[in-house]
């Protein structure tokens, strides 16, 4: 039990990728899931010495990609792994304004890739490596907006603050078990991605809060994506990961 596992949504760009790029090191076994290949990753990981798998999925069709997770985690050998984690990073935020200004597409693809996707992903792999040796981990990539409401972010707001849920009642039902997986709705901080571009260049007429954004830039308050990685990753890897299953980075 050598190798560790980490299974990663949303890898392609953006922290996400940041974090894959982090986990590129010799017995790192790391598997991301993302509409794009990231061809850049794939060299790096060659040059590291580290095991990357790309699936190119959308995970708006989350079913599929569960089911097919699910599949692949009950091939591997379950004592290869010194610990196994699954971090449910993908996201979607649709153009900021109000809730009836965006459309069915829309909305429906914020909650199914931010929400709905880390249920049955979480779901699937609980359920391949509950068997497992190894330690087990779940970190559900947060928001403080799923603790503070911002008007023309509703749906956003809702998948985030579900995730959170989640995470409480997921924690529960683990620590029940005799070798219960742990687990945490991280929020990652301000980071300086497409998302706080969309909000920055948003029409202030939908979009209250534009000016906020604006000064976080101005004021020098966002973590780049490499910044937020390294305080994500040395969150997974606190012996106490879990004894708060909603947590911040600020905190």
């Amino acid at each position: 039990m050598t190798h560790h596992l980490t299974l990663l949504t949303g890898a392609s760009r953006g922290m996400g990728l940041a974090i894959a790029q982090a986990l590129l090191q010799p017995g790192q076994v790391l598997l991301c899931i993302s509409r794009h290949a990231n061809e850049a990753l794939a060299v790096q990981a060659r040059a590291a010495g580290a095991e990357l798998t790309q699936w190119t999925m959308d995970l708006a069709d989350a079913p599929a990609v569960a089911d097919r997770l699910e599949a692949w985690l009950r091939e591997q050998p379950a004592d290869r792994f010194a610990s196994a984690s699954l971090i449910n990073n993908a996201g979607v935020v649709s153009a900021p304004g109000p809730l009836q200004a965006a459309s069915s597409a829309e909305l429906s693809a914020a909650l199914r890739v931010g929400l709905e996707a880390a249920v049955l992903l979480s779901a699937a792999f609980l359920r391949a490596t509950e068997a497992w040796p190894g330690a087990r981990k779940v970190l559900n990539i947060s928001s403080g907006l799923g603790r503070r409401a911002m008007a023309g972010s509703a749906a956003y707001c809702a998948a985030k603050a579900g995730m959170d849920h989640l995470s409480r009642a997921l924690a529960l039902e683990q620590a029940g078990q005799a070798h219960g997986a742990k687990i945490v709705s991280l929020a990652p901080g301000v980071i300086d991605t497409d998302m706080q571009q969309q909000l920055r260049s948003a029409d202030p007429a939908r979009f209250p809060e534009r000016e906020r954004f604006l000064q976080l830039k101005a004021q020098g308050l966002l973590d780049t994506p490499a910044q937020a990685a390294a305080k994500v990753l040395a969150c997974l890897r606190r012996p106490d990961f879990g004894e708060q299953p909603v947590a911040d980075v600020r905190d």
